[in-house]
This record gives C-alpha cells, sequence and structure tokens, in this order.
C-alpha cells in the first residue's frame, strides 16, 4: 500500500463501518441501560456515547482481520476515529444535516436481504440472534442511518477537494525509495452480462399463485400477514411487506407507476418486474415520497432457458470482435449488469475505487478465464450465477494486464492520484474535527487521557 498518513486510523474507521453493517453489532448497539451501565461509557459527545464493548469488539475486528495479536496505540486511534464520528453526528444535528428515511430503507433492506441470503434463510438469523427479524432491523436502524449522515457530512467536508498533477506528483516523490510499494500483476476487467429467462411455464405459475393471494385479501384477509406468510422480499415480508418511504425513481419503474396510480389502502392487480411479480398496496402519499407494501412472488428457476442467453450473448460477441460495435457500447445498451453497464462494463475494485484488480483478488470464477487470455481478448459465453443467485450468462473482456512492478507515476498514477486525494481529504476532516473540537460537549473516560487528540479535548 502506498503510505498515507494516520492510516490506522482510516483503516480501522472503515472496519467500524463495516462492523456496523452486520446485525452482530445491532446486538451491541441495542443495549438497555443497565447493561451500559455495566458496559462502561468510554466518551460521550453531546447526546452520543461510545460504549466500551463496542471499542473492544472493533478492536478484536481489527485484529482478526489484519492477523496480529496486538497494535499498541490501535486503542487510542480507534477511540479517536469513533469520537470524529460522533463529533460529525453532533454537528449534523446542530446543522440540520440529516437524509432521507427512503435512503435508510433501501439501504437497510439491501443489508438485512444480504444478511440472510449469507445465513442461509431468515429462520437460521432468527435462531441464532434470538430476535425477529424485524426487532434486528429495529436494531440496525440507528446504525445505519448514522453511517449515511456521517458519510453525508464528509462529503460537504471534502466535496471541492481536489488535487493538481503537481501534488501528486510532490505526494509520490515524498515517500522513500525504500518505501515504495510492490505492486503485483494487476488486471483490468469488463464484462456484459444476460441473465436467462425463466420460462412462461413457470411464470405462469408464481402470477396465478399471486392472483390466488389477492383473491384471499378481497375477501378479507389482512394483506401484511400474507405478506409475511408468501412474501419472498425477506427485507421487508417480516414489516408485513411495508417498504417505507420512497421518492420517484428510487423503485422500478413498473412498481412506481403502479403504486402512484393507486389511492391509500387500494390493491394494484399483479404486476411484473425484473425481481418477479408484485401485488401492491398504497399505504400513503406524502409529497413526492410514497409509502407502499407489497407481496414479491419470484417465479421458481427449475425451468430457465440458459441456452438462449447463451445465443444472443454469442451474437453480441461477435458484433464487437467484427468491429461493428465497442465492448464499452455494448455494455451500455445490452447489458443486463446494472452495476456495470455505465461503467463500458469494467468492474471497479470496490477497495481502491478504481478498475485494477491485482490477480490474487480476482474472483476465482473469472481468473481461470482470464488466465489464458491476450490483452484485448474477449471470452466465449459463460454461463454463472450472479451474487444474488439469478442465472446468467456473461462474455469477459480483458482490458489491461500490468506484471509485477515497483510503484511509478508512469504505469501507477491514478493509483497515486487516489492515495493522494484520500490523504487530502483526511487531512480536510481531521482539520474540521479540530475546529469544531469547542462546538460540543466531549468528555473522555480518563482512562485514555494520554491519547494525544483526547488531550487536547479536555485541555
Amino acid at each position: 500500500m502506498i503510505h498515507i498518513p494516520n492510516l490506522k486510523r482510516v483503516a480501522a474507521g472503515l472496519a467500524f463501518v463495516l462492523i456496523c453493517c452486520l446485525l452482530a453489532s445491532a446486538t451491541t448497539f441495542a443495549q438497555t441501560p443497565v447493561q451500559r451501565k455495566i458496559d462502561g461509557i468510554v466518551a460521550k459527545i453531546d447526546n452520543h456515547i461510545i460504549l466500551r464493548s463496542e471499542m473492544e469488539f472493533t478492536y478484536l475486528q481489527y485484529l482478526a482481520q489484519s492477523k496480529q495479536q496486538d497494535a499498541p496505540g490501535l486503542k487510542c486511534e480507534l477511540l479517536e476515529s469513533m469520537v470524529q464520528d460522533k463529533l460529525l453526528l453532533a454537528r449534523a444535528e446542530i446543522d440540520s444535516v440529516t437524509v432521507e428515511e427512503s435512503q435508510v430503507n433501501g439501504e437497510l433492506n439491501e443489508r438485512v436481504n444480504y444478511i440472510v441470503q449469507q445465513a442461509g434463510g431468515v429462520e437460521r438469523v432468527e435462531q441464532y440472534y434470538n430476535k425477529t427479524l424485524k426487532q434486528l432491523k429495529d436494531d440496525l436502524r440507528r446504525s445505519i442511518k448514522e453511517q449515511l449522515v456521517v458519510a453525508k457530512m464528509q462529503r460537504q467536508i471534502y466535496e471541492k477537494v481536489t488535487v493538481t498533477p503537481k501534488e501528486i506528483r510532490n505526494y509520490f516523490n515524498a515517500i522513500p525509495k525504500d518505501s515504495l510499494p510492490y505492486f503485483s500483476s494487476e488486471v483490468e476487467i469488463g464484462q456484459i452480462v444476460k441473465f436467462a429467462q425463466v420460462s412462461k411455464q413457470q411464470k405462469a405459475v408464481a402470477r396465478q399463485k399471486l392472483e390466488d393471494i389477492k383473491a384471499r385479501i378481497v375477501a378479507g384477509e389482512d394483506f401484511a400477514t400474507l405478506a409475511k406468510q408468501f412474501s419472498d422480499d425477506v427485507g421487508s415480508a417480516q414489516d408485513g411487506g411495508e417498504l417505507g418511504f420512497f421518492k420517484r425513481k428510487e423503485l422500478v419503474p413498473e412498481y412506481e407507476a403502479t403504486a402512484l396510480k393507486l389511492e391509500p389502502g387500494q390493491i394494484s392487480n399483479v404486476v411484473e418486474s425484473q425481481f418477479g411479480f408484485h401485488l401492491i398496496q398504497l399505504i400513503e402519499k406524502r409529497g413526492q415520497e410514497f409509502n407502499s407494501r407489497h407481496i414479491l412472488i419470484k417465479p421458481a428457476t427449475a425451468t430457465i432457458n440458459v441456452e438462449e442467453a447463451v445465443a444472443e450473448m454469442d451474437s453480441i460477441r461477435n458484433l464487437i470482435v467484427n468491429d461493428s460495435m465497442t465492448f464499452a457500447k455494448a455494455a451500455k445498451e445490452l447489458s443486463d449488469d446494472k452495476n456495470t453497464k455505465d461503467n463500458g462494463g469494467m468492474l471497479t475494485n470496490r477497495a481502491t475505487g478504481d478498475t485494477y484488480f491485482p490477480m490474487e483478488q480476482v474472483d476465482p470464477a473469472i481468473f481461470f478465464v482470464i488466465d489464458t487470455m491476450k490483452v484485448g481478448d474477449i471470452s466465449q459465453p459463460i454461463p454463472y450465477k450472479t451474487p444474488e443467485g439469478t442465472d446468467a450468462v456473461r462474455i469477459i473482456y480483458l482490458k489491461s494486464k500490468t506484471v509485477p512492478h515497483l510503484a511509478n507515476l508512469r504505469d501507477d498514477y491514478q493509483k497515486i492520484s487516489n492515495a493522494a486525494i484520500q490523504e487530502k481529504r483526511g487531512k480536510a476532516v481531521d482539520t474540521w474535527f479540530k475546529k469544531n473540537l469547542d462546538t460540543v460537549y466531549i468528555q473522555i473516560d480518563p482512562e485514555f487521557q494520554s491519547c494525544q487528540i483526547l488531550q487536547s479535548v479536555n485541555q
């Protein structure tokens, strides 16, 4: 890694955000006042507190991720990072910086769906935590909302931060020569995806199941009760299918168009979207937002027609290979993968924000495809399953591949630029932090009075 000052604190902060995404931490945050007293508060920032258990859990998680037995000074850095986040929250309240409930609901449902998929079902999650999914969502909601507010505050602090080519060169030249990182072989990979389609027969079965459910509701049964029993949307099923408030264009078009035509309490006809079939009930309209509940039935995938998707993908590949269409244009116009189609089909490395992947970090399913490819090659159509479990077919494009080398400005300009701007943004947030220390009430446990940044708080 290219050296960035306060790297440990940055990494610890990232680890804390990741932990907050998990239901394990939600249980920690949901303690009663009696538990908090026993647990112990290590810091108080206006109305926000940091529990000793939160810090210890984050500390142990960091050690596990970094495969260390101990990290001297890390607890000070962790506490500083956590105090900074709480200060951002306190200032957000003072400055009336908020996030939309629809954004919180969307993020919450996405994370809960992911957790349920990873755990192998709702029942396994509920058994592990001895809580209903609704209770766990309630526990998790606050931490997600806080994360979103902190991220919004940070963006406001550094949104105008940029780096010039001169600053990038100066940043690189300031790295000691014996500290320059050695980059392993890296690749840029693109993909075009086509989802395999469910057979008409399976769609008909799913639609009829939902029609039967609607008939039961019309006959007097409760929509929310049936949603809990039958909906395939595990994120909302435990809430009786309720999604919460969303603005226009935040839900798939078919769903939104139908929901907005309804009156509160009215139930729609069966609607098909990319997720399956929906039965929708409008709960409330509020300005440009609306709240609704739904029952989702996904068609069974036993008779998915992968062969059709392979044939379609083969035609797309021929267009590109014969120079009738560029890969980027084909991805934008023809790919079903929303995460890459607007990026020319290129996969993005979430850890760095760029399109370069060290070979050892490439998905094994892709690694063995590109291992025998030359730069510029496009693979034959390959059937696979998406992370969501959808049957699909894709072609892989190997855009570039580097050889192992010592970091230099010519080959690694984008990486160095990213590191330089992250350092500058970090400094902007640190400056803001120190400037605003006296604008809120901060109390730190005497045990941590030796931490330098906290000494300045208590002076």
